[in-house]
């Protein structure tokens, strides 16, 4: 068995299904990757099949398991296990930047740790799972890998939205609002924005593949930092 076979291998176990090995190459094709090798398919589409999956299961689960909750309370513990940043945890929970196929420049700049590509790559998988083995096994496959968020109680507040979250932490704190700064690097098909947030004496960054998604991981590092979580 090689290097790279014994790898998806192991992946696929961290996962627990058995996804066909093509459609689990592509699901970790990154589309710097392609766009260095010749523009070969990579995981857009499935990440789009992927989010429509893990959006259902999310959302049957809630409806089923709190009958008690209101359609704005299910919505914002929706939100909560399938943003950016939720996602980006658990693919560091699996260690899946590792098996992330990026271009030159996107490992130069630390993409197998954007919350961004994590994300994506994450919602992928699930959309490979579902072509592999089915919708009932891509549903336990959601519901595996976000179980730990949905009995996280302090995750309805500013994984959800993170700038305003920050926001009103600063008001509270009497500071002035979060000042942000954004910078963006690398080639049209690839970029990369890193953002800056200042509130009071703390400083905290953030990158993503979005001006957006970038100031929203850096909000929620400052609002980690200000309120000791």
């Amino acid at each position: 068995m090689t290097d790279a076979v014994a790898d998806l291998s192991a992946l696929s176990e961290k996962l627990g299904v058995d996804i066909d090995p093509e459609l689990l190459v592509l699901a970790l094709t990154h589309r710097s990757f392609a766009y260095e090798h010749g523009q070969i398919p990579h995981n857009e589409r499935l990440e789009f099949l992927g989010d429509s999956v893990l959006g259902q299961a999310v959302t049957v689960r809630l409806y089923t398991e709190h009958p008690d909750l209101d359609e704005g309370s299910l919505a914002k513990r929706r939100a909560s296990v399938v943003s950016t940043v939720a996602l980006a945890e658990v693919a560091r929970g699996l260690g899946l930047g590792r098996f992330i196929r990026l271009g030159r420049g996107e490992q130069l700049t630390g993409g197998d740790d954007k919350d961004s590509i994590l994300a994506d790559t994450t919602e992928a998988l699930i959309g490979a799972t579902y072509l592999s083995a089915g919708p009932d096994a891509a549903t336990a496959l959601v519901l595996r890998l976000i179980e730990p968020l949905l009995a996280d109680p302090d995750r309805y507040g500013a994984a959800v939205d993170p700038k305003t979250s920050l926001q009103e932490l600063a008001a509270s704190l009497s500071f002035a609002a979060p000042l942000y700064r954004v910078d963006a690097t690398g080639p049209d098909h690839a970029r990369v924005f890193t953002a800056t947030v200042t509130v009071g004496e703390v400083t905290t960054a953030g990158t993503g593949s979005s001006k957006k998604h970038a100031e929203m991981a850096a909000a929620l590092q400052a609002w980690h930092a200000l309120s000791g979580r």
